[in-house]
């Protein structure tokens, strides 16, 4: 069976960490989405509170993270992914803000990325192509950004790992970065051959595909074993809502609103092996706390499942 993952958030608390990673074990997790965005969240940097949680040492990080690098080990609990806090790029914010989240946060997230010795780290690419003029334009802010950490990444065997987004233009959701499946396929080549190395890979958000109506079987076909980790979860197709997959219907005779079908079939057929995480840490508060338990389980039986699927074609 393939690992199921889900993120951190909700889940595993600083002042108790062995607690939140047996729980995600007796839930039926293996590995999880270490929530590194939880120690800043993208509505502070974008209305510009930046805390002070990066203004410590690296060996004061490695210290504050000692006790869930332990537990999650003690609890058998692979860190499989963590997601860098994001934006990495605020445009219109004052230098210092933008240089600060780009040489001390993205910086520091790497080097915790190593110290709890995780392979995958996922990044935001920057929104930037109504005030550039292109896509291209954006991309190359990104890949700008991306050349700051790949040199540590190559070096620590670590994959940095772009993600398909979604803009917001006048009410209305469109497709935002590294949303072309061809382009994104020969920008990971380029990377990877340039630093002779696997320094940038893929996370498949299936919920912010959903929302812009990627056609699921050409871009992850076309994406094939770039993808390296998944952000599994559901919505109505209207909202970004991060709840349980298989949740919401199109119509009254329960045709899915996310093609899972058409994600299970191309994860088959280009033999994904990796982690089937879930980035749910929304339904956590959408329930009664009495039964976090019951959904985390609820959530880990899905991952048995579409493993079964992926794994069997039955």
């Amino acid at each position: 069976m393939l690992d199921i993952g889900v993120q951190t958030k909700g889940v595993v608390k600083d002042d108790n960490p062995s607690e939140g990673f047996n729980q995600l074990k007796a839930a039926g997790f293996t590995a999880c989405d270490f929530s590194l965005n939880a120690y800043l969240y993208n509505k502070k940097i974008y209305a510009g509170e930046i805390n002070d949680f990066f203004d410590k040492s690296i060996e004061e990080l490695e210290a504050y993270f000692t006790p869930h690098k332990q537990a999650a080990t003690a609890a058998g609990i692979c860190i499989n992914q963590m997601h860098m806090p994001y934006p990495t790029y605020v445009p219109g914010a004052p230098k210092a803000t933008n240089d600060y989240l780009q040489n001390v946060v993205a910086k520091k997230s790497m080097e915790i990325c190593k110290f709890l010795e995780c392979p995958y780290i996922v990044i935001h690419g920057f929104k930037l192509a109504d005030l550039l003029g292109s896509e291209e334009a954006e991309w190359e802010k990104t890949a700008q950004f991306i050349d700051t950490i790949a040199p540590f990444a190559a070096e620590n065997n670590i994959t940095i790992c772009v993600e398909n987004l979604y803009n917001s233009r006048a009410g209305h959701l469109t497709e935002g970065p590294c949303c072309d499946p061809v382009k994104a396929a020969k920008r990971i080549d380029d990377f990877n051959q340039r630093y002779n190395a696997e320094v940038l890979g893929f996370c498949f958000d299936i919920g912010h595909g959903n929302l812009v109506h990627l056609d699921f079987d050409f871009f992850l076909h076309t994406l094939g074993n770039r993808i390296k980790v998944l952000h599994l979860h559901d919505n109505d197709g209207v909202r970004d809502l991060h709840q349980v997959p298989f949740t919401f219907t199109k119509t009254r005779d329960n045709t899915s609103s996310t093609n899972w079908p058409a994600f299970i079939k191309a994860m088959r057929d280009i033999g994904f092996n990796g982690t089937l995480s879930f980035e749910t840490a929304p339904v956590l508060d959408s329930f009664p706390p009495e039964l976090k338990d019951d959904i985390l389980a609820f959530i880990a039986k899905i991952g048995c499942y579409l493993s079964h699927q992926i794994q069997s074609g039955e």
